[in-house]
């Protein structure tokens, strides 16, 4: 069966395997909840622009962003991907450089829903939880994560990160292609001086 996202991004069903088992052994089993979202980094910013045309090829939906600095992409499948035998991820973060801190390119995250239960959920698992992502005034609540050797996360949200966006804007995806107009990418200064963003 043909599976254009995996050919274009690489195998998602392993990396979501992947977090499951490493939060398994972290004491969290994800059965009992939904899957928001699978983020994926690139490291400059023409392979953003490529991959997003790719990926878009394949979509019914991208409400791109403008989120710390530069602008992510928020892709709807036109299928929703499907991991961990039979759960659905209806979205794809796409998210560009200049990124904030050391991350894993490629692969980096897998966004659980925990739903009502979210507070609960931290109290119970702060012992292996690494931090919280503030995410602005409106966010419902801001997100807890586990960050993982690699420099790949986990992060658990109450809703998914598209009702989330959906409910900040005031109106629903729908169907289209949205992007963020006239952007220039940043320039990275570093102690010995600018280094443009993308090489």
């Amino acid at each position: 069966m043909a599976d254009p996202i995996g050919e274009i991004l690489g195998d998602y069903r392993a990396f979501a395997a992947q977090q499951h088992d490493r939060l398994l052994a972290r004491g969290i089993d994800i059965a009992p909840y939904s899957l928001s979202h699978l983020a994926f980094r690139v490291p400059e910013w023409e392979q953003y622009v490529h991959v997003r045309t790719l990926l878009e090829r394949h979509a019914v939906a991208n409400r791109e962003n403008v989120w710390n600095g530069r602008p992510i992409s928020l892709i709807v499948p036109a299928e929703p991907l499907e991991v961990l035998d039979g759960k659905a991820v209806p979205l794809i973060e796409l998210i560009p450089p200049v990124h904030q801190r050391v991350y894993k390119m490629g692969w980096e995250h897998l966004g659980v829903v925990v739903g009502v239960t979210f507070d609960a959920f931290v109290d119970a698992n702060k012992p292996v939880l690494t931090g919280q992502q503030f995410q602005g005034p409106n966010s419902t609540p801001d997100p807890v994560y586990i960050l993982m050797e690699d420099f790949t996360h986990v992060k658990f949200y109450r809703l998914s990160l598209r009702e989330s966006v959906e409910l900040d804007a005031g109106i629903a995806f729908g169907t289209g292609f949205h992007h963020v107009d006239g952007w220039v990418p940043q320039a990275l200064v570093t102690a010995t001086g600018p280094s443009p963003l993308p090489r």
